[in-house]
Parts: structure tokens; sequence; C-alpha cells
């Protein structure tokens, strides 16, 4: 949105005040089509809201005073300059079923802001019409004067009410994109689990029935070559369930539903071609789903260390400070990792973000590269129970892997 002060001084009849005279003449027919559209819309839904179509009616009249808001945006953009950020797009019927639309329609600030500017954009518009036709006529010398204060009156209105809620439709924004996000990761997470089921488990499986079958056949005929072939079968079995234990740790480790972040990140420490040092110094367990979200965030910039860093070392640090909790990934390779790497930083970044979380990457060429994430911290337990959290202590023996 362009600046909230007047526009800059100006020869007296130039092109910007013409255009302002068009918006003050054009700005009645405007302002009677909003007003008796407003009037009915408001009356036709208040006296119906008894009924069963009452509220349904008003909030299809509220979706259209929305849209008359938008024409007077663009009038006001093209002849006054005026320049109002578009509102976030209200969900319709079928986004999350009818009675959630029916109930944000109904309460769309934007809306209703748009009816007030139709009730109070009548008589100041028959006002700044009149003194507009009647001034390019009898006053001509102090017309430029006039136009231009009523001009901004007209800004400071389209302003303050035609102008979306900024934190509000902001954050309405990014909740939008953050669950287009969400619901992307979740799709590839279940392709990813159905294409390893496929490809791996379910194909060794069916291999297993099928072995198993002809040792059956030949378990009489030839004895000995049943047994070779119930013992490769057995081998089978070994490996299927170990590519079934790790999609499951893939999915959500065991040790960190037993025992917390602190074995399941040593454990995930372990598998790092470096030695990692993992410190990790929670007051206590943050909920399930943070808890998950902190674990595989790690995972992924530790597998990132084995495959791309060329590290000697590496550490973990996990605490909470305040309602956040902190993660801070360390190592001393190349350095020059980047979100836009192709790495999986950048959908470590969308998964954050999903959560009002965030997460920023430091790795010069040559290195050392640190990234840190935060995460907001929600209870597992009410939190009056909790105590307070702190930073890593300096003297904690950390663990190294």
């Amino acid at each position: 949105m362009d600046g909230a002060g007047p526009p800059p001084a100006r020869f007296a009849y130039d092109r910007h005040t013409w255009r302002e005279i068009a918006y003050l003449l054009s700005g009645l027919p405007f302002a009677l089509l909003g007003f008796v559209y407003t009037v009915f819309m408001v009356a036709v839904g208040v006296a119906l809201s008894v009924t069963v179509v009452g509220l349904p009616l008003l909030a299809t009249g509220l979706a259209g005073s929305r849209l008359l808001g938008r024409w007077e945006r663009v009038r006001a953009r093209k002849l006054l300059g005026v320049r109002v950020d578009e509102s976030s797009r209200l969900p319709g019927p079928g986004d999350g079923g009818f009675i959630p639309w029916l109930w944000t329609a109904v309460k769309d600030p934007v809306a209703w802001r748009a009816v007030l500017y139709a009730f109070l954009r009548l008589p100041w518009g028959v006002l700044s019409f009149v003194v507009t036709l009647v001034g390019l006529f009898v006053l001509w010398p102090v017309l430029p004067f006039l136009i231009r204060g009523m001009a901004n009156v007209d800004r400071a209105m389209v302003r303050g009410l035609l102008s979306p809620s900024d934190e509000l439709e902001r954050r309405i924004a990014e909740l939008e994109s953050d669950r287009g996000v969400v619901v992307d990761t979740a799709a590839a997470d279940l392709r990813r689990i159905e294409r390893d089921l496929h490809d791996g488990a379910q194909a060794r499986l069916v291999a297993l029935a099928m072995g198993l079958g002809l040792a059956k056949e030949k378990l009489l005929e030839d004895p000995d070559a049943a047994a070779a072939m119930v013992d490769e079968a057995h081998g089978e079995v070994k490996l299927a369930l170990q590519e079934l234990r790790d999609l499951a740790r893939g999915i959500h480790p065991a040790v960190l539903t037993d025992r917390g972040l602190d074995a399941a990140l040593s454990a995930v420490a372990s598998r790092c071609t470096a030695p990692v040092r993992v410190v990790v110094d929670l007051p206590a367990r943050p909920a399930e789903a943070i808890e998950g979200i902190a674990y595989f965030t790690v995972s992924e910039l530790l597998q990132n260390i084995s495959k791309h860093a060329r590290a000697s070392e590496a550490s973990v640090e996990v605490w909470r400070r305040d309602d956040r909790l902190l993660i801070r990934v360390s190592d001393n390779g190349r350095g020059g990792a980047s979100p836009s790497g192709g790495t999986g930083m950048a959908g470590l970044a969308e998964r954050l973000g999903a959560v009002d979380g965030l997460f920023v990457v430091d790795s010069p060429p040559g290195g050392p590269t640190v990234v840190t994430a935060e995460l907001p911290w929600r209870d597992r337990v009410p939190a009056g129970l909790r105590t307070g959290a702190r930073p890593p202590r300096t003297g904690a023996r950390p663990r190294t892997r």
C-alpha cells in the first residue's frame, strides 16, 4: 500500500487534478449503487436471518460487498493513485464445508468494512459531486485546492475502510500457504511409504511365498533341496523384517516414542559418517508432533552431513528457550550448503514454516556450517507442571557418536 500522506505539490490543473475531478464526478453513481445494494442486502439478510435462507443470503450479500470494495479499490488506484493491497481470498463452500464457509463469510471483517464504506460514501459522494460540479463553473480559481482536499478525504476513506487488516491478512495468507505445504508434504510421505512397501518388503514377501511354495512341493521328492530353500526363505524373512523396521523408523521411530529426543537423536547420530556430539537439555518432553518434527529435522541434517559435508566432526544441540524449542546442528565440513542447493533443506524450511517455525542456514564456502531451527514449544502435559527452560549447560558431559 502507498504512503498515507497527501500527494506532493504540483501544478493547479495538471493530469492529476483532472483525474481527481473524474473520480469525484463518477463517485456519485458508484456511491448510489453501493448504498442501494448494501441497504437491500442488509435489510433482507437481517429480516430473514430467523429462517433457513437468511444467513446464506446475508453471507452471499457480504461477498457482493467485498466485490464492490474491490471495484472501489481499482477506481481509486486508477484515478487517485491509491495502491491498496488486495484482501485474502475468502474460502468457498467447497473448500472446507458449507457451515464453516457460512460462519467465515458472515463474520468477514473485510466485507463489513466495505458495508460501512458504502454507507459513508453516499452523503460524502453527494457533497463532493455538487461542489465539484458547481466549482467547474463558478469556483475555477480555487477549484484545484477544493478538488485536492476532497480527493484526500476519499484517499483516507479508501485506506481506512477498504485496505486489508495488514497483520491479520498477512497471517491468513501465510496459513493458506502453510496448509498447502502440509498437504503436499503429507501426500509425498504417503507416496514414499507406498513406494517403499511395494518395491521393498512387499516384493520380498512375494518372493518368499513363492520360495516356500516350491519348498513344499519338493519336501517329499528332495528333502535336501527343500531344506536349502527353507533356509533361503529364512534369510529373506530376516531381510523383510529389517526393511519393515527401517520403514517404521522412517515414519516414527519407536525409540523416540519410548525414550524421547535424547535417545532418538543419539541413535541417529551413531549412523552418521562423522563423530557427532549430542547435547539435549530439555526440562520435559514437548508435544508428540513437535518432537517428531525436531527428530526428522536433525535426521535429515545429519544425512546431509554424511552425504555432502566431508566433515570430521559435528554437533547437535537441542534446548528450550521460553516458548521455543531450539535446534543447532553444526559441522566442520566444506560448507556451501543452501536451502536452494537440492539437499532437502528447502523442504525442511517449508515444514518448519508450516508450524510457525524458523530455519536458518549459515554455511560459507569452506565451512563451517551451522543450521539453526526453531519450533514452537507445546507441552505434553499442562504448562503448570513444567519447570523453566535453560540453554545447554557449559559443564554438561556431551555424548559423542
